[in-house]
């Protein structure tokens, strides 16, 4: 198992850590670990934002340097592979051409637009919570960061193909079984849950649920439309898997959660 975790803070962080094992069933532990990536990453984004708020910085400043702090200690890698996924969607080709265009290291117009309205979103999401108090958006901002980690355990599941035979996406697919996932979402709700609890009792609480909900499905949505088209997963639709869970997450966060 510490061989998973350091496959996943190596593969899922700009944390200096040494992974010594690339094989698929480290992989498969590193995706069960992916949550934690993501908890840790929330933390000390959230300690920037946190930090600016109190430094008289307000709610939108914080936002923006959460923000901004989680791109920069992931080297933008999930970012980039939404805006690729948007660019291969968009592109209305055929698979393998489509493929082609994600692989392609320029960023197209449907990328830009997609990334310009996702990061839009994070940061105007977590502005309201900011708004309503420390607490909330350090939460808003730990949701994000965990929730969005969590999408890689349904896109790893058992039965998901790749769409390339090489690539992060060929060496992860199809490496989590359900049964461990079902158990890493649930540890993952007692923590985010208790935390939803101490910053707003019953509606916090019922906040993390609806975050979480809503971010794995929309993860799930995404998914199943990249299978369909590309027929399988690849490293950049996990990527975009990521952002979207972690961006519909903090949209219901704000909206429900904050008074």
């Amino acid at each position: 198992m510490f061989d998973g975790l350091r496959f996943a803070f190596g593969t899922l962080s700009v944390l200096r850590v040494r992974v010594s094992r690339w094989d698929r069933p480290t992989a498969g532990r590193a995706m069960l670990c992916a949550p934690l990536v993501g908890l840790v990453l929330g933390l000390l984004a959230a300690a920037l934002g946190t930090g600016l708020l109190e430094l008289g910085g307000g709610p939108l400043l914080a936002s923006v340097g959460a923000v901004a702090a989680l791109a920069a200690l992931t080297r933008g890698l999930h970012l980039d592979g939404l805006a690729d996924v948007a660019d291969g969607l968009g592109s209305n080709k055929p698979p393998a051409a489509a493929l082609t265009i994600m692989k392609a290291s320029d960023i197209g117009p449907f990328g830009v637009l997609v990334l310009l309205l996702v990061m839009l979103a994070q940061i105007a999401s977590l502005e309201r919570a900011f708004d309503h108090g420390a607490g909330a958006g350090a939460l808003g901002v730990v949701l994000a960061a965990t929730v969005g980690r969590a999408a890689l355990l349904r896109g790893c599941l058992v039965g998901v193909p790749p769409a390339r035979p090489d690539g992060l996406g060929a060496a992860v697919a199809g490496t989590v079984r359900t049964g461990y996932a079902l158990l890493t979402v649930v540890a993952l709700l007692a923590v985010l849950g208790a935390a939803g609890w101490e910053t707003g009792s019953t509606r916090g609480l019922l906040g993390v649920l609806l975050a979480t909900a809503c971010g794995l499905a929309a993860a799930t949505l995404l998914l199943e439309r990249c299978v369909r088209r590309f027929g399988g997963i690849t490293g950049d639709v996990l990527g975009a898997m990521v952002e979207a869970s972690a961006t519909a997450a903090v949209v219901a966060w704000a909206l429900f959660a904050s008074p």
